[in-house]
């Protein structure tokens, strides 16, 4: 029979992933941001529309392979979790970035709500990690910088929230 806290715990983490509730979403965050402004860093911001996603991407794939690859190798921060550019390199990188972060973000949660997932179970190539606290840093981290991709657009005049 399965436990009823666990499924829980594991709905609540999965709403957590998902965004949205008390912050904007990923999706309403760069709905609609004319191409132009991708690369477009205003006045006394440090980033770009461009280097949030990607730094979004980059840092959820990150946790995304330390959470299931005992082979993972560790990268070098900051330098491997920014882009070299402020805008991307080509019309297409926005939309193949916006996927992949799309596709990590599922595979995350379908880690997270299989139920052969042990949440709590360290995980054996960390040095105390759980699933849990893992999937606890994506939805804190995405968060956070789903928040400063609203909060660039507001100072590129980008945004009707």
């Amino acid at each position: 029979m399965p436990n009823h806290n666990d499924q829980s715990l594991r709905q609540h983490l999965l709403d957590l992933l998902r965004g949205g509730n008390a912050h904007a979403t990923f999706d309403a965050a760069i709905k609609d941001l004319p191409a132009k402004l991708r690369g477009a860093k205003p006045a006394n911001f440090p980033h770009s529309p461009w280097m949030i996603l990607e730094h979004l991407r980059i840092a959820q794939w990150d946790i995304l392979d330390f959470s299931r690859n005992p082979k993972y190798k560790e990268m070098k921060w900051p330098d491997d979790y920014w882009p070299k550019t402020e805008a991307p390199p080509k019309p297409a990188a926005w939309d193949k970035s916006v996927k992949e972060f799309h596709a990590d973000l599922k595979e995350m949660q379908d880690l997270v709500s299989n139920p052969k997932t042990d949440l709590f179970a360290k995980i054996p190539w960390g040095d105390g990690q759980t699933i849990l606290r893992e999937a606890l840093l994506v939805a804190d981290h995405n968060a956070y910088h789903i928040a400063q991709l609203v909060d660039v657009r507001r100072l590129l005049g980008a945004w009707q929230g």
